[in-house]
């Protein structure tokens, strides 16, 4: 257990990297690391490395895997289960593959193209951006393993239940009709080589890197300015666990920002440490990931105002009801 808890902390939480940094702050910048300026400066370049550390490792490992599942062979696979097995799987599946919402939605066409029900597909879609296999390592080392074991739970049964919900209610005919006609190709990926698929993995991390690095510096300069510049009693007043709305209206203004998951996090970090309750801060933490108006824009040019509200229902009352579980038990978890 001991083990265990040393490398949690020193390879997850990179316990040394926080020191080091301090280290830098004070006695190369000449700051306090217990003031507000030199306080922000650690908070900030210390997240920066830890996140861009991890989430490097991760996408190389990830796109590794990938490698051997191309979305025909994915498609052939899901295709041969049916019902909340499909679903189940489908979910599964977003946990392995692109880190945003608007990045998944190719693969959503090229799933619903290949003649995947759009159950199935809406599952995937949901799970994606959510409960990737980067943020439940980001998690831990940011809370704690029980913390992102059940943020993965919930997320998958939500995604499970959301494509449940529309493959029920047979809403095929409000997806636009030419996604049905862009047909997947197949790419033979058997004889790729190590270095076809180390090569592939490399190319993976630079490209989402590119793309996420802008909003991981903002989210940890916003996480910044959170935990060292505003005072805890104007946080609590607005996002205290005593008010019954805080989780509302973390989602509402979670909506309106573009971010993935890794730019969020950090504000959920700082959030928490200010004394706003789990729910909340993964309540707004999931509504910039899974329902920020960029990929509800993308979302519109494949299906029809009518899906597309019943998903943004969908998925914003559960995302209401985890929050508030979350804060009604989550100091069991801590």
């Amino acid at each position: 257990m001991f083990i265990f808890e040393w490398l949690n902390n020193q390879i997850l939480k990179m316990e040394w990297l926080y020191h080091l940094v301090a280290l830098f702050t004070e006695n190369v910048l000449g700051l306090k690391v217990s003031d507000r300026l030199g306080g922000s400066i650690h908070f900030f370049i210390y997240d920066v490395i830890k996140i861009f550390i991890l989430l490097s490792v991760l996408i190389f490992t990830i796109s590794y895997i990938q490698s051997f599942f191309p979305p025909e062979r994915t498609r052939k696979i899901l295709g041969n289960f049916k019902g909340i097995k499909a679903n189940i799987l489908g979910a599964l599946l977003g946990t392995v593959t692109p880190f945003c919402s608007c990045s998944s939605i190719p693969l959503f066409i090229g799933f619903t193209s290949a003649g995947l029900p759009i159950g199935v597909t809406f599952s995937f879609l949901i799970s994606s951006p959510l409960v990737d296999l980067a943020s439940v390592i980001l998690l831990a080392s940011i809370f704690n393993w029980k913390i992102a074991i059940a943020y993965v739970v919930v997320g998958l049964i939500l995604a499970v239940i959301g494509g449940t919900i529309i493959s029920k209610l047979k809403l095929e005919k409000y997806v636009e009709s030419f996604v049905f006609s862009n047909k997947m190709i197949e790419i033979e990926q058997d004889n790729l080589t190590v270095k076809d698929r180390l090569d592939f993995s490399k190319t993976q991390v630079l490209d989402i890197i590119n793309k996420v690095w802008i909003y991981i510096l903002i989210g940890v300069g916003i996480g910044a300015a959170i935990h060292n510049w505003i005072p805890e009693p104007i946080i609590s007043a607005v996002l205290g666990q005593d008010k019954w709305y805080s989780v509302l209206l973390a989602t509402l203004v979670g909506v309106p920002m573009y971010a993935d998951i890794f730019g969020a996090l950090p504000i959920a970090e700082a959030l928490v440490l200010k004394g706003v309750g789990i729910g909340t801060a993964l309540s707004f933490m999931m509504a910039v990931t899974a329902l920020s108006l960029a990929s509800m824009i993308m979302l519109k040019k494949v299906v029809k105002t009518k899906l597309l509200v019943i998903f943004a229902g969908i998925v914003t009352l559960g995302i209401l009801i985890i929050g508030y579980t979350f804060n009604a038990f989550g100091h069991l978890l801590v």
